[in-house]
């Protein structure tokens, strides 16, 4: 057999033991949600096809052509008796593109499609998208929601970083063929991380925004902010209200943003969302819940204090470490959810949970007193509460 051939054979039972690889509980969960063992998507996962030429008259030695870098913050949807994910999956020339992968059990058996999505591009091109929102919406369409990023035109000569992010839309049937819409329009000079409502608010479509005034810093803006448009296909805010600011010395001191659009349930809108706080080691983010009122989605009705996810062991490593980002998630009518988070800007993994024990975190957790004193009194009452109890009932 010639060296391509063993290498061929060798790579293709490596990626075929991966992506059939059975994933697995981790035991002891929080009761509020289960980790799983494994990644359910990684570089690693994608096809082959898109990373070698099989040809051996042209890659003799079975060599990579186009590496892929991370795979990552994907969107998510349960469709046809499956689990879809449209993961931003990033080359080694750090473009990102989107990409669907399937599962018939939604925590491992993530299957590619063979070709990536192909997004049109509007009359002014995307040098890179990423991070898409799926959202089913009452209006019958599929909407993909992702960032696109342009060079900044009014950086100084030589600033090759600055750049300008805004809300593309796109919409779609079936997550093969999409219609891109014009980008959002909003007063806010960067727009990241925008969620499409699923319903209409008013017989118009909803918007979670997070008004920038930089790039990456948030300046006078930040929060998860809150718009309305007459039409999706020129959407345009002319108005955006903070629902869930920025707060001192939180976990959302630096920035925050709506993850996923929220899960409808008979108590309110469950939300994920992520918060930025400063470290030494660099900007840390963690994901964490709120619950918003059923007829009114801007008003916040629970506000549980501190991190609902945080990165742990080897997903603290990564292309950017000390992160977690989620803008998939899952609610099946069953009332299971399934929680699709990348770590470190490198892979994703899954957390599973149900509406029931969402409602519980939310309604039950206290909030955060935002200082150390009343921090410690939260717990002596904790403490004092169970030592009675445990009195009574010794």
């Amino acid at each position: 057999m010639s060296l391509f051939e063993d290498r061929k054979q060798a790579v293709t039972e490596r990626y075929e033991h991966l992506i059939t690889r059975p994933n697995e509980k981790i035991p002891y969960g929080n009761g509020v949600y289960d980790r799983y063992k494994y990644p359910v998507l990684t570089a690693e996962h994608t096809p082959l096809i898109w990373k070698y030429d099989f040809n051996p008259a042209t890659n003799p030695f079975f060599a990579e052509r186009l590496g892929i870098n991370a795979v990552l913050n994907p969107g998510a949807i349960y469709i046809n008796d499956k689990y879809y994910l449209v993961a931003r999956v990033e080359g080694y020339d750090r473009k990102s593109f989107f990409a669907v992968a399937e599962s018939d059990n939604g925590i491992d058996n993530f299957r590619f499609w063979d070709h990536p999505v192909v997004m049109p591009e509007t009359e002014d091109p995307d040098t890179n998208v990423y991070d898409m929102r799926l959202v089913q919406h009452e209006d019958g369409w599929i909407y993909g929601l992702f960032c696109t990023e342009r060079k900044d035109p009014d950086a100084p000569a030589g600033d090759l970083s600055s750049a300008v992010a805004q809300c593309g839309i796109a919409r779609t049937k079936d997550l093969i063929s999409w219609e891109r819409q014009a980008d959002l329009k909003s007063k806010s000079p960067q727009q990241r991380n925008v969620v499409l409502h699923p319903e209409f608010i008013d017989g118009k479509y909803a918007f979670y925004t997070r008004p920038q005034d930089g790039f990456i810093s948030a300046g006078s803006g930040g929060g998860i902010g809150w718009g309305l448009s007459e039409s999706i296909e020129h959407a345009s805010i002319d108005e955006e209200l903070i629902i869930d600011e920025r707060c001192y010395h939180t976990i959302k001191e630096v920035k925050n943003g709506q993850g996923p659009a929220p899960i409808k349930t008979d108590k309110g809108w469950l939300h994920i969302a992520h918060g930025v706080r400063g470290t030494a080691a660099g900007l840390r983010y963690v994901l964490y819940a709120f619950l918003t009122d059923l007829q009114e989605p801007y008003k916040v009705t629970y506000r549980p204090g501190g991190h609902f996810i945080a990165p742990q062991g080897e997903e603290r490593v990564g292309d950017v470490s000390n992160v977690v980002f989620c803008n998939g998630v899952i609610a099946r009518e069953n009332g299971e959810v399934y929680i699709y988070y990348a770590s470190s800007d490198t892979r994703i993994h899954v957390a599973t949970t149900t509406v029931d024990q969402l409602l519980d975190y939310c309604m039950n957790t206290p909030v955060d007193p935002l200082r150390s004193y009343d921090c410690v009194q939260q717990r002596v009452q904790l403490v004092d509460r169970n030592l009675e109890y445990m009195r009574v009932h010794s």
